[in-house]
C-alpha cells in the first residue's frame, strides 16, 4: 500500500529502497522491511554490498551486507559501487577532498590522490592530474598518460576524450585515436555499436569507424534500444531505425 515518502524500483536481488521520515531502508517484494530505515542515502546492492550514508544526510559513507550490518565502516565522504573489484571513494586529505580506490574489504588499493576521477571500467579508470586526464590500471600505474582535456569511461575497448579545440574523439586502450576529435557532445557506444554525437548543433549517429549511419539532423535524440531510437525534429518526436529512416 502507499506508505513511503519515496521509493526506488525493485532490483535483481529482490529489494527496493524506500524512504520513511527522512531515512532510507530496504523492503522485500511483500513490503516487509529487510533493513529498517536508518540511512541518509542508500544505493542498490551489487555483489552483496550496498553503499549507504550512515545516520542521516551529511553522515559518512560505508558498505553494508544484506542484513544491514556494516562490513566496511562508514568513514568516507562519499562512496560508489565496486566495479572490477574496486570502488571509488572520497576522503578529506589536508583540507582537500581526494579520490582513491578500495577493495571489497575497505582497504585502499590506490591511495586518495585525485581531485577528479571516475570508476573503473574495462580494467581502467580515468583520472585527472594537473588539469589533464589519463588512465590508470588497478595498481594505480598510468597506462595512458594525462594528456586530455576530459576523459570518459572505456566501454567495449573504446573511450571518448577531449582533444584539440575542446572537441571529443575516441581512443583505444593504447591511447591512440581511432576517431579523431571532431564532436562537441558525445555518448558512449551502445551494445549495437552506435554512438550518439552532436555536430553543427544537430544530433546524429556514428559507427565505431566514426562514419555517420544517420547524419546530424535531430534536435534531440536518444540511444538505440531494441533496434529503435527516439528522436525529435521541429518539436515532434518519432522513432528511427539504424539506417536513420
Amino acid at each position: 500500500k502507499p506508505q513511503f515518502d519515496g521509493a526506488s524500483p525493485f532490483c535483481a536481488d529482490g529489494l527496493a529502497i524506500v524512504k520513511v521520515d527522512g531515512k532510507r531502508g530496504y523492503i522485500d517484494t511483500t513490503g516487509a522491511f529487510v533493513i529498517e530505515p536508518q540511512f541518509g542515502f542508500a544505493w542498490d546492492f551489487s555483489n552483496g554490498l550496498a553503499h549507504v550514508q550512515a545516520g542521516g544526510e551529511g553522515g559518512k559513507w560505508g558498505y553494508i551486507d544484506k542484513t544491514g550490518t556494516f562490513v566496511i565502516e562508514p568513514k568516507f565522504s562519499y562512496a560508489e559501487y565496486h566495479r572490477n573489484g574496486l570502488a571509488r571513494v572520497t576522503v578529506k586529505v589536508k583540507d582537500r577532498y581526494m579520490n582513491g580506490y578500495i577493495d571489497t574489504t575497505g582497504a585502499f588499493v590506490i591511495e586518495p590522490q585525485f581531485i577528479r576521477s571516475w570508476a573503473f571500467s574495462n580494467g581502467l579508470a580515468a583520472v585527472e592530474v594537473d588539469e589533464k586526464w589519463g588512465y590508470i590500471d588497478k595498481t594505480g600505474a598510468f597506462v595512458i598518460e594525462p594528456q586530455f582535456g576530459l576523459a570518459w569511461d572505456f566501454s567495449n575497448g573504446l573511450a571518448w576524450v577531449m582533444g584539440d579545440d575542446d572537441k571529443f574523439g575516441c581512443i583505444d586502450k593504447t591511447g591512440a585515436f581511432v576517431i579523431k576529435p571532431q564532436f562537441f557532445y558525445v555518448y558512449e557506444f551502445s551494445a549495437d555499436g552506435l554512438a550518439l554525437v552532436m555536430d553543427g548543433g544537430k544530433w546524429g549517429y556514428i559507427d565505431k569507424t566514426g562514419s555517420f549511419v544517420a547524419e546530424p539532423q535531430f534536435d534531440t535524440a536518444s540511444r538505440f534500444s531494441n533496434g529503435l531510437a527516439a528522436v525529435e525534429v521541429d518539436g515532434k518526436w518519432g522513432y528511427i531505425d539504424k539506417t536513420g529512416n
